[in-house]
């Protein structure tokens, strides 16, 4: 879907084009930037990301009663990666616009009907009140600034129109004490030896948890970073803790039961793990008041 993006741009923007995406400068790249780059421009990594992350029902649910209707609607999803979000989905949007840092990413994004743009998500070259959705599924934690790039992104929404996050985990849950933070860095040794997941190499694991820059005990993000960013910038916000295991029923208020490990980990650090405070990610959708 190549759509033409001149019409959404600041003026004096003028990007260059390549085979698949769009590009624009991108000035002071940082070590966490490049980790980003790298791993998700990593042809194979990109595609075992694409077919194995975020392609669940429970997914698919979730999103699919966020958004509402994807027609004649503009939509920008930013840190698009190899394109996750509208794989799940024979639907597309009128404007589906992608924008990601890597490469490699963005030609996987292409196939599943996006118009692709490498930019920063910081300094992004499009016009405010340009987009009907704008999405950020497991984007936050993976840049340097997460308030900077959460504002960003409310910027280009238009009056009426939703900001979404996802699969960004919520700052108390992860903030594992005592032995818990003991079992959690001895993991990915473990993990190496077994082969597990995303760890299948040293290299692969050595980006893969370079790039995960706010996915560390102690850090993610807080309802008070979503209220903060987007409520002076005239948005209503909601917020939805879950554990991955839900669809659309987390907008009832239900969260869901996260996996035994999490679970462990959140006992072993003196918190109830079935309470809102120790649910895995906070889900944000946050409309933008007419």
């Amino acid at each position: 879907m190549i759509t033409n993006i001149a019409p959404l741009l600041k003026d004096g923007y003028e990007p260059k084009i390549n085979d698949t995406y769009y590009e624009f400068p991108i000035l002071g790249k940082s070590q966490s930037l490049e980790a980003n780059a790298y791993y998700f421009g990593h042809a194979e990594w990109a595609e075992e990301y694409l077919t194995y992350c975020h392609r669940e029902d429970t997914f698919k649910s979730r999103w699919s009663a966020a958004m509402g209707p994807l027609t004649g609607k503009t939509v920008i999803d930013i840190g698009c990666g190899p394109g996750n979000i509208f794989a799940n989905f024979d639907e597309k949007p009128e404007k589906l616009i992608g924008v990601d840092v890597a490469p490699g990413s963005l030609k996987f994004a292409s196939k599943q009907g996006y118009t692709t743009v490498l930019a920063d998500a910081n300094h992004l070259p499009f016009k405010s009140d340009i987009a009907d959705v704008v999405t950020l599924n497991a984007t936050l934690h993976h840049t340097d600034n997460m308030a900077s790039v959460l504002k960003e992104a409310a910027r280009l929404v238009k009056p009426g129109g939703v900001l979404i996050t996802d699969h960004d985990p919520q700052r108390s849950a992860w903030d594992y004490k005592g032995i818990a933070m003991l079992l959690w860095n001895a993991r990915t040794w473990y993990y190496r030896i077994i082969g597990h997941s995303f760890h299948k190499s040293s290299e692969q694991q050595k980006w893969g948890l370079a790039c995960e820059t706010h996915h560390k005990p102690g850090d993610g993000v807080t309802h008070e970073l979503f209220n903060s960013i987007l409520k002076p910038m005239g948005f209503e916000v909601n917020v939805y803790p879950h554990n991955h295991d839900l669809g659309a029923e987390i907008f009832e208020g239900k969260r869901g039961r996260a996996e035994k490990k999490y679970r462990m980990g959140n006992l072993l650090s003196g918190r109830n793990p079935d309470a809102s405070k120790s649910a895995l990610t906070l889900m944000c959708v946050a409309r933008k008041l007419a």
